[in-house]
């Protein structure tokens, strides 16, 4: 994999090809939407706590990315014009979004927790056509709507437990998440670069283990890692690939296609949670998941074929 990522990364700062940020797109998806029933067996079991959890990640993932930026002759400092976009990633995308799932997944199964996850679509849409002014044919129209449609009949608010504090705390949490991450999106798409994703990926996950420290300092300074071979396989999984080259892949895809193709496209990973939440975890997919799953795979079925109507 890191062999992969080196030579990925050796493009200018103007980014990848199309074709080589979809196929990214598509490698982010699988590694993410694996990993939600990871996670949760992490938090289910309590084998590590949640900030702990976010904290050990970002730490394997910069001894990564440091080695790979290192090994392709890009390990400098950023530029003055960077450090903005620097900063946003690494506190809100890496730092805030990963401690803040990690802590919901406590409360929320993984399956519904990818789907509230990854409702940013909703924020995405408006906000790239009103301040980025990027275009959305006929046929992006009827995806997105298709998206949108299977989202909401997966979120199916009726199932709630409205009396239990712990499930409506986790589920907002995990909405305001998706926002986070959709003002992110916006930010990234809007930024000019300068230097390239695996220059500044570094310094990123360095920003977020200064918000998550202070985290895993004051609020589980008295909880335990229980150190087991599945401890460090999920460890392992979540460090280099769901981490290092995940979120690298991601601020390269953002870059490089529209935001709202990319926001779309990430309506595969609770599909593949859900299903995997279901097969590894027992998890039940409900009649309204079912029907959302099929919606959201029709939705992005109709995106592609935009995307290849407009190559062609």
């Amino acid at each position: 994999m890191q062999e992969f990522v080196i030579s990925t990364v050796t493009e200018s700062a103007s980014g990848p090809s199309i074709g080589k940020a979809s196929l990214l797109l598509g490698l982010v998806i699988l590694i993410w939407g694996c990993n939600w029933p990871i996670m949760k067996i992490a938090m289910g079991e309590q084998l590590i706590a949640p900030f702990t959890f976010a904290l050990v990640r970002v730490v394997l993932a910069a001894l990564v990315m440091f080695i790979a930026a290192a090994l392709a002759g890009q390990l400098r400092l950023p530029s003055r014009h960077d450090w903005p976009v620097v900063l946003s990633i690494g506190l809100v995308q890496m730092g805030t979004f990963m401690g803040l799932v990690n802590y919901a997944l406590q409360y929320v199964p993984a399956g519904r927790s990818a789907i509230l996850t990854y409702t940013t679509p909703i924020w995405i849409v408006p906000m790239a056509i009103i301040i980025l002014g990027e275009k959305v044919s006929f046929l992006k129209w009827i995806g997105f709507i298709l998206g949108l449609i299977g989202i909401l009949i997966m979120f199916n608010p009726a199932a709630f437990d409205w009396s239990n504090p712990d499930t409506l705390k986790g589920n907002g949490i995990l909405l305001f998440t998706a926002f986070l991450w959709s003002v992110l999106m916006i930010h990234i798409k809007g930024h000019q670069w300068q230097g390239t994703p695996l220059s500044l990926a570094p310094w990123q996950f360095v920003i977020a283990m200064l918000i998550l420290l202070p985290a895993v300092f004051y609020l589980e300074t008295d909880k335990q890692i229980i150190l087991s071979g599945k401890t460090a396989l999920i460890m392992l999984y979540n460090g280099p690939l769901a981490t290092a080259f995940c979120f690298w892949a991601m601020i390269t895809v953002t870059r490089t296609l529209p935001a709202i193709n990319t926001s779309l496209g990430m309506l595969g990973v609770p599909v593949i949670g859900v299903i995997g939440a279901a097969l590894v975890l027992g998890e039940s997919i409900s009649p309204n998941n079912l029907v959302g799953l099929l919606v959201i795979t029709v939705g992005l079925t109709v995106l592609i074929l935009a995307d290849l109507r407009k190559l062609g």
